[in-house]
């Protein structure tokens, strides 16, 4: 199964590190994006993995295969790893149809791969299809124009959809159904048994030769599958178009060149193409970026179906954190080359690992608190917005500040004492672009105040997540506050709430608005509310917030 694994893999322009010796491990079958700000390597590392990109050092294997490795000189070329790309700006040929378009990798292809047994296994299969006379009879009724008269192109479509064959034996099969019901059934009886003669003859030819025919339609010998180095036949070739064709519904443009088509039907069209070679891993680098809003929710829905029926590996880029949520099966947050969290959406969003995560995914964005923080016997107790609200913070798992002090503390050392090591290897090059801590920044009524300029931070700074939708407006809230701003959008509010010189904001489920200014208490819901050391931006508990 087509597994892929990245090693302690890196990318450097001289100092620059584009990726930061990334571990990651992509499972089959499974819907990756590769998500976070401009810049931050997750195109870089896509294009590693495709071939497309030469890692400056580490090992990538696809399926058990290494296809790159630093140490070992392995360096396997992209069309040699057996992956499709969809490119943002879809790459279509203009002088081609969209058959053509479709068509031009695979009239491409000479690759060892199984000897397929193209026309034994059409004949077997059309001496089934031409005994469905009713459901063939169907098919041409549906393609009646208002005036009765049968619209070839889409008589034939319909003949290649429900029955999953070529254009080729389309063209047989509507040829042997033209003429009077006695006719129709007459030709189509006929050719049953033409069929089953044409399906023997090859199978004996087949058999001449010394070889035997597979479940698959592959020519084997002495059970194994002969392989050879070949091209694709043309009933290969055009059975692969349909099919890719049908899965993202673009069979009736075959003949329009790519100027005829909407936005979003280019946009099919290149995942037809991508589909076409039946490559079980497909790279996509922000394919829905070129279209409007409503398309772009379209295609999501569309790439959601097509990753489910084509069980293949999708890899995606994107700096959309909506898109990323709503498609994958796993997230890959990364920041300055380097893997923030690689986690399902669901825990991405409710478990960030620390406060860039959080603040990037989520729309509206997550409240940030700043808070002063004590423990004792009955919780840890909290000074918030300046020490104008308190709170009790109840962790749904044991916590213990001090301890966790303490082993922050111990780790930085440690990695101090490794970054030191590194420095004395005259090999290793120093990262130009830094790590730092992520700037988060806290709203007020005068703009807002960047946490990179606090100069100072103590051992009991933390911050407090409060996702918009749990900061509910009721009529027993306990913190009081005044409508800064409301923008109902149908579905849902958004409401800026103003607290001293601070600003948060909630999400009111629901055609509701509130006036500018108006008194509105709050209540913190639920037990999904997030703590965060300052120092080191990480995630400590989610938990409960009850304020006094």
């Amino acid at each position: 199964m087509p597994e892929i694994v990245l090693t302690n893999v890196t990318k450097r322009y001289g100092d620059f590190y584009a990726v930061d010796h990334m571990d990651l491990t992509i499972p089959d079958e499974s819907f990756i994006t590769l998500l976070g700000p401009s810049g931050c390597g997750k195109t870089t590392t896509l294009r590693m993995i495709a071939g497309l990109e030469t890692p400056t050092e580490g090992k990538i294997t696809i399926n058990g295969e290494t296809v790159f490795d630093s140490k070992e000189g392995i360096n396997i070329t992209a069309n040699n790893r057996h992956v499709g790309f969809l490119f943002q700006n879809y790459a279509l040929w203009p002088h081609m149809t969209v058959y053509k378009n479709i068509q031009f990798g695979l009239a491409n292809v000479n690759q060892e791969m199984p000897i397929h047994a193209s026309e034994y296994e059409r004949c077997t299969k059309m001496a089934d299809v031409v005994k469905e006379i009713a459901l063939i009879k169907e098919c041409i009724k549906l393609s009646l124009d208002k005036n009765g008269k049968v619209v070839v192109d889409k008589a034939l479509l319909n003949l290649i959809d429900t029955f999953e064959i070529s254009m080729y034996s389309a063209k047989e099969v509507f040829h042997a159904a033209t003429g009077s019901d006695a006719e129709v059934e007459a030709n189509l009886n006929a050719m049953v048994e033409d069929y089953k003669q044409k399906a023997n003859a090859e199978l004996q030819k087949i058999e001449e030769k010394g070889f035997e025919v597979n479940d698959k339609m592959n020519l084997t010998k002495d059970g194994e599958e002969v392989i050879k180095k070949r091209h694709l036949d043309k009933e290969e070739i055009d059975l692969r178009i349909r099919r890719s064709a049908r899965v993202v519904k673009v069979g009736e443009f075959m003949d329009r060149y790519p100027n005829e088509l909407s936005g979003g039907q280019q946009q099919r069209v290149a995942i037809a193409r991508t589909l076409a070679p039946g490559s079980k891993v497909l790279f996509m680098d922000e394919p829905l970026s070129n279209l409007d809003a409503k398309l772009r929710l379209e295609m999501r829905s569309e790439l959601k179906r097509l990753h489910h029926e084509t069980g293949a590996t999708f890899i995606y880029v994107t700096h959309d954190q909506l898109e990323a949520m709503t498609l994958a099966t796993h997230i890959c947050l990364i920041n300055n080359g380097v893997v923030q969290q690689y986690d399902a959406p669901l825990d991405v969003y409710k478990r960030p690992n620390n406060l860039f995560v959080a603040d990037f995914v989520g729309n509206p964005a997550i409240n940030l608190v700043e808070t002063k923080a004590k423990q004792d016997e009955n919780g840890i107790h909290l000074d918030l917005f300046g020490g104008q609200v308190k709170g009790t913070f109840i962790p749904n798992t044991f916590v213990d500040l001090a301890k966790f002090r303490a082993d922050a503390d111990a780790e930085s050392a440690q990695k101090k004492v490794e970054y030191q090591k590194k420095l004395e290897d005259k090999h290793f090059v120093e990262k130009g672009n830094s790590d730092k801590l992520f700037n988060f920044k806290i709203p007020t009524i005068n703009g807002t105040l960047d946490s990179k300029d606090e100069k100072e931070i103590s051992d009991d700074d933390y911050v407090i997540g409060i996702r918009p939708e749990f900061l509910r407006i009721e009529d027993d809230g306990k913190l009081e506050t005044e409508v800064y701003s409301a923008m109902p959008a149908g579905m849902e509010t958004t409401v800026k709430l103003r607290v001293g010189e601070y600003l948060i904001t909630s999400v009111v489920f629901g055609g509701v608005d509130y006036k500018v200014n108006a008194k509105a208490m709050v209540n913190v819901a639920g037990k999904e509310i997030l703590l965060f050391d300052r120092k080191t931006q990480k995630l400590i508990a989610s938990g409960e917030l009850k304020l006094d």
